[in-house]
């Protein structure tokens, strides 16, 4: 007889913890809601501003959601005023695949050898290399634009794209040799056994097993490209060989005070290469920065 009120208890016990469960799933759920909404704001307002009318984009109160979908601002600020997107986003994406292949190439390649080859001085170079990370842009940025001037780089894509292809950079070398390592040693003796030379360990067995941090590294060198606006600032020159961020720059001080909806329209226009690639590989992107680091 005493059971009943027992279990009775037991059931309103965890019945309470259940919905006090809930309630914390939902707040927090809620307070996560509100703070993508903050972060997604600029970008909603974005995307609304591109559709709006001229009128429309300089009301006040501003209006979120514009009242017609004017579809017209994108073809309309591509050539506007015989502007050159077209041309700048070729030299972009130039630049870009040039900058992305060697970064993957030179980091893969010195990130192998920091995980797997033994030599003299091995932790020494590498910790050097990661202090390296410390070094602000802004002192070598001087240094290297003389370098670049006197060899008759000035105005090329040469200063962006041939630098990347010796090292890849102390973070990526990072991210790729804690990766490297978590890598069983057993899989390597097999292959030598079998006759398997370093590259083709590399390329057959380190590659495949290491994509998510490959593309982990890929990700962010495209963000960092794409988006790059000092690079090209301090060595391009001519307006044909300037990328999209210094086109909308200069897009910007002509006609931004003016044409504010063509603005955020090409605005969004440069942005949506990066929110696909994100959305492609996010898989791989969070299962690569969840890994990196830990031994399995």
């Amino acid at each position: 007889m005493s059971q009943a009120p027992t279990l009775s208890a037991h059931n309103a016990a965890n019945s309470a913890r259940h919905r006090n469960t809930r309630i914390r799933t939902i707040i927090l759920y809620a307070v996560l809601i509100l703070f993508a909404g903050v972060f997604l704001l600029p970008l909603i307002w974005m995307v609304g501003t591109s559709f709006k009318t001229n009128d429309e984009a300089y009301m006040w109160p501003p209006v979120i959601i514009p009242s017609i979908l004017r579809w017209q601002n994108y073809p309309e600020a591509w050539t506007y005023q015989n502007t050159m997107f077209a041309k700048w986003t070729l030299n972009t994406l130039t630049i870009t695949f040039w900058v992305v292949l060697g970064i993957l190439l030179s980091s893969t390649l010195v990130a192998y050898g920091f995980a797997r080859i033994k030599f003299p001085g091995r932790n020494f170079w590498f910790i050097f290399t990661i202090a390296t990370i410390m070094l602000p842009p802004q002192v070598t940025m001087i240094p290297l634009y003389i370098f670049y001037f006197r060899i008759n780089w000035l105005d090329t894509f040469n200063p962006l794209t041939i630098p990347p292809w010796f090292g890849g950079g102390a973070l990526n070398i990072f991210l790729l040799r804690q990766f490297f390592m978590s890598i069983p040693t057993e899989l390597e003796d097999a292959a030598y056994i079998d006759g398997a030379t370093r590259f083709q360990i590399l390329w057959r067995i380190f590659m495949p097993l290491s994509l998510p941090a490959v593309l982990t590294v890929a990700i962010f060198s495209f963000q960092s490209v794409w988006n790059d606006f000092y690079g090209p600032l301090i060595y391009l020159r001519s307006i044909e060989n300037f990328t999209l961020a210094l086109g909308i720059n200069q897009f910007k001080g002509l006609y931004g005070d003016t044409q504010i909806q063509y603005m955020m329209a090409v605005s969004f226009l440069m942005t949506i290469p990066m929110i696909i690639v994100f959305f492609i590989a996010q898989r791989f992107f969070i299962r690569g920065i969840t890994l990196t680091g830990v031994n399995r």
